[in-house]
């Protein structure tokens, strides 16, 4: 046999189509050439299957070898496509049996002595492997490096055959043509913890009983939160406890925000269903937040999807940086093209934000006199785009402590307590709309929320007062509602419309 014919995945994004490896064998001088739109680390594979093959005592043919990764518009990257050539050039020369390679998908990259080394993104290209086996009356097995057979099983739709090397894969495919004398490997099942996933607890926050409501309304409905106030009052470590908060991540979540972050390499089983934290550093680039680059690979916004984003001295990050971040928070995605190709990341995360008041940071402290004057302190915080801030729901003061209050303040309430009240409300939302209040469109949250009476009078001054935009004022009625929804309470009030409005307030009045 001359022609063989195997399957495998490609990556874009995070959409995984399937990729033919044809390889062909013909008379004529001795080459080995890889078409169909590979880039230069597949280009390189010609070396490393050369090497592996010999290394592994098989006979590499000194023929024409042609390698066609089909379909040619979609451009080939990485290492993963080392076994499937390798496995076709077996097959094309009789050294491995072809008849059964419709059974399978394979990719892993080969050592020089044929070991197979993990890749990035299996989690990604098992998933696709999963929903296209329904096309087919027996669903394909995938054959993947050993190390990444635990997150690949995740997958639970698909058999995950993991093989340490080139010759555990020949003999499986011996042992399915009927040899009965080969190796066979079996399939992996999933390592996933089941213990629940363990966050910093909020018992040892003492004191800011302001921030920690609006934390917990945060979380209940899905909102965006600033965090106003001077250096060392607690800000960044209520934030890294925001995640403990949140509702316990469903299957559909857990799968798709460990699909992404294996794209990146930093997935492990150890963390399945455990909601991201990503505090990306002020000096981070807009590509580094949202995702880009020649390959675009995801950003921070993407490997926070269903977790916390946290950006301490929001000021200091360069406004173009913030800005790429609009569409993202109303969307819940974000599309990334390029010239050749356009990639599509979930990007569904909760906001949290810190800032000073002021550029020396003591504005307002009970102890230290702040330095800056009125202009220093409008210029400062003019840095945040008034669009970027109509999209955050509430802003919260984080006010300074003396040594006298911490000593004598008890301890905090601990996670556990205000978690649960937390999934009271966010299944409160769930039973009655299907999503989370932040997720409510506007007509949907007016329908839902019915804004009447003294309701709807205290809306309408405030929103006069205030100069809200249409948008603002859908977001205090959203916030409103999940307050209500923490009281168990149908009906929205003045006093849940009344919170909503305090965590309205500009920056200067914060």
């Amino acid at each position: 046999m001359t022609l063989a014919v195997v399957r495998s995945r490609a990556l874009s994004g995070m959409f995984s189509p399937e990729v033919t490896v044809e390889v062909h064998l013909a008379n004529g001088l001795p080459s080995f050439t890889l078409v169909g739109l590979p880039e230069a680390e597949v280009r390189e594979a010609r070396e490393r299957v050369r090497a592996a093959l010999q290394n592994c005592r098989f006979d590499f043919p000194s023929r024409r070898i042609t390698v066609n990764l089909a379909p040619a518009d979609l451009p080939k990257e990485s290492g993963r496509f080392d076994l499937p050539i390798a496995i076709g050039i077996l097959a094309a020369t009789g050294q491995a049996p072809a008849r059964v390679l419709e059974r399978f998908e394979f990719a892993g990259e080969l050592s020089l002595s044929g070991e197979l080394r993990p890749i990035l993104g299996t989690l990604a290209m098992t998933f696709a492997v999963s929903k296209s086996a329904g096309n087919r009356q027996s669903p394909r097995a995938f054959i993947l490096p050993l190390d990444n057979a635990d997150e690949a099983a995740l997958v639970s739709e698909i058999a995950i055959l993991p093989a340490r090397t080139l010759l555990d894969v020949v003999a499986h495919l011996n042992h399915e043509a009927g040899d009965p004398q080969a190796t066979r490997i079996e399939p992996h099942m999933a390592n996933v913890r089941l213990t629940p996933p363990s966050y910093p607890d909020l018992f040892d926050v003492k004191g800011q009983a302001a921030a920690k409501r609006a934390l917990e309304i945060a979380a209940a409905g899905g909102h965006s939160v600033l965090m106003v106030g001077p250096p060392g009052t607690g800000k960044s470590m209520l934030a890294q406890r925001f995640a403990g908060l949140l509702p316990p991540m469903t299957a559909d979540e857990a799968l798709e925000s460990a699909a992404v972050l294996s794209l990146v390499g930093q997935f492990a089983p150890q963390r399945w269903a455990t909601r991201m934290f990503r505090c990306p550093h002020h000096t981070a680039s807009a590509i580094s937040l949202v995702g880009g680059g020649s390959n675009p690979m995801p950003g921070e916004i993407s490997l926070a999807h269903d977790g916390v984003l946290f950006l301490d001295e929001l000021p200091e990050f360069d406004r173009r940086v913030l800005e790429v971040m609009r569409e993202p928070l109303e969307t819940g995605r974000i599309t990334i093209s390029r010239a050749a190709r356009h990639v599509d990341y979930p990007a569904h995360f909760q906001l949290l934000a810190a800032i000073n008041p002021c550029p020396c940071g003591y504005f307002g402290h009970k102890t230290i006199a702040c330095r800056c004057t009125p202009e220093m302190v409008a210029r400062y915080q003019d840095r945040i785009s008034g669009p970027l801030l109509d999209r955050i729901d509430m802003r919260v003061e984080v006010p300074s402590l003396s040594e006298d209050e911490l000593v004598s303040m008890p301890d905090g309430e601990p996670t556990r307590y205000v978690a649960e009240r937390v999934k009271r409300a966010y299944e409160i939302a769930l039973d009655r709309q299907g999503k989370r209040n932040d997720e409510l469109q506007a007509g949907e949250i007016e329908r839902i929320s019915r804004p009447a009476g003294p309701v709807k009078q205290l809306l309408h001054a405030a929103s006069t007062r205030l100069g809200w935009s249409a948008r603002a004022y859908h977001r205090v009625l959203k916030v409103a509602r999940t307050i209500a929804d923490l009281s168990g309470v149908e009906e929205l009030a003045t006093e849940h419309v009344g919170e909503a409005i305090q965590y309205r307030r500009s920056l200067r009045e914060t």
